[in-house]
């Protein structure tokens, strides 16, 4: 019988982009995938620490997996691993730790752990790696959209974020890695190429003469079949006139960017050490929008940043209205420990941000709803992703270029396929559409 693995992923999406990439180290060994719940004969649990509670749902998920068969061999990888490889060690029944590099090696100390029955602990110090870890990954778990891995690390410093530790300093992919991976990505049928890293717009400032517009443009018109480009998330500072100008010019990269603010008070950027003030955060969102003006801007804020007044709150509210994002992701301030934020003075009490998160979820629902009510009676082009709807199987979900989530009757072998759907009805978190014609470049589907 083959050699089983199973595999649980934690945190974000570069996590699980990397866990398809060590599934096919394991796969080209021989190995048989099986649910984390199954009875596996390897375990491998792909930590998140990015707050303490991260580190706590990481030990919970390793102790899963040892109940699940004491005689596995138990592999811990990922950033909680890369940080605290002495405290998963400690835990009985781990048996291997690999921190965020040398991933290939995963396998080799298995083998090695197997053959003597020590605990092995891989991890080196991250901060030595200059070398981007390759990690192809040629299909997906998810068939719909494709990440693919442009960069890894962070030179940024945050006060509140640990991942530079956990991750190293900024690391470019080679280009031509990047667009070979892109190509096999469209010839196994992806429509939808997303764009990740670390920090990765940064791609190409640890590079001469090579910089992410230029990966951009190349993506363009170097990779044939693909239909569309989305930039996981890209820095006020990195929206270069040139991205600008790429951006405009692109008929794949979507009308959708996300931009992180974090907050729009000054004086909390400051103490987060982030390098940018609101106001050139407002001057070159500003240009992009006079580029691009139906682009969809989401975002990213921490409320209760440490010293947060009640004026420095409201002027992230006033700031965020004056934006106009189509959608926020808010965070309370998670204290992680080994940060300059963790250590600060005037920590804010938990009632305070509870409520402040409140607000702004609010905030961010009346925005997705006011900017997806500009998109009602009009044809969008949707990639369906999966069906919604238990009592109603043709029930289909997926997003548009813009990022509208929309649902609309339709048959299961459109999912994965660029279709064109009117949006009958704007809403928020779903938008109610119909299927119309449309003609892709192998499939044709009538309404």
């Amino acid at each position: 019988m083959p050699k089983t693995v199973s595999f649980h992923t934690l945190g974000c999406k570069v996590n699980h982009y990397e866990t398809e990439g060590i599934w096919q180290k394991f796969k080209n060994a021989g190995y048989e995938r099986v649910d984390f719940d199954h009875h596996a004969d390897v375990y491998v649990i792909n930590t998140c620490t990015v707050t303490n509670t991260g580190d706590k749902k990481s030990r919970q998920v390793i102790r899963r997996a040892i109940r699940n068969n004491p005689d596995a061999v138990v592999c811990v990888t990922g950033c909680y691993a890369q940080t605290s490889p002495g405290e998963i060690m400690e835990i009985p029944g781990v048996d291997v730790v690999v921190g965020t590099q040398d991933r290939g090696k995963m396998i080799q100390y298995i083998e090695e752990h197997q053959a003597h029955r020590q605990p092995i602990n891989g991890v080196a110090n991250i901060m030595k790696n200059r070398v981007f870890e390759e990690m192809d990954v040629p299909e997906f778990s998810d068939r719909t959209r494709a990440s693919l891995k442009i960069q890894e690390g962070c030179n940024n410093f945050c006060t509140f974020c640990i991942i530079p530790w956990s991750r190293g300093l900024l690391r470019s992919r080679e280009p031509e890695n990047v667009l070979k991976q892109a190509r096999n990505l469209v010839e196994a049928g992806y429509k939808e190429i997303v764009l990740t890293g670390i920090h990765t717009a940064g791609y190409g400032e640890d590079m001469k003469d090579y910089n992410f517009a230029q990966l951009l443009r190349e993506l363009e018109t170097e990779v044939p079949g693909l239909r569309r480009i989305r930039i996981s998330s890209i820095e006020a500072s990195q929206i270069t006139d040139e991205v600008i100008e790429v951006l405009d010019a692109s008929e794949k990269v979507v009308p959708h960017l996300h931009i992180p603010l974090q907050s729009g008070s000054d004086s909390v950027l400051e103490r987060m050490r982030r390098k940018y003030t609101s106001d050139f955060y407002k001057k070159r969102v500003a240009k992009i929008q006079k580029a691009l003006p139906h682009l969809a801007i989401t975002s990213d804020v921490i409320v209760g940043f440490p010293g947060e007044t009640e004026q420095e709150f409201q002027e992230t509210v006033d700031f965020i209205k004056e934006i106009g994002y189509s959608e926020l992701h808010v965070f309370p301030f998670s204290k992680r420990t080994g940060t300059p934020a963790s250590r600060m003075d005037n920590q804010v009490d938990d009632n305070i941000k509870h409520k402040r998160v409140q607000a702004l979820v609010e905030q961010s629902n009346q925005q997705a709803l006011a900017y997806a009510k500009q998109y009602e009676n009009e044809v969008v082009e949707v990639i369906p992703e999966e069906t919604v709807d238990e009592e109603n199987p043709n029930m289909l979900v997926g997003y548009s270029d813009n990022y509208l989530k929309v649902k609309f009757e339709g048959t299961k072998d459109m999912i994965g396929e660029i279709v064109r759907v009117k949006i009958n009805k704007a809403g928020y978190p779903y938008n109610e559409g119909t299927f119309v014609r449309i003609m892709d470049d192998t499939t044709v589907f009538n309404a």
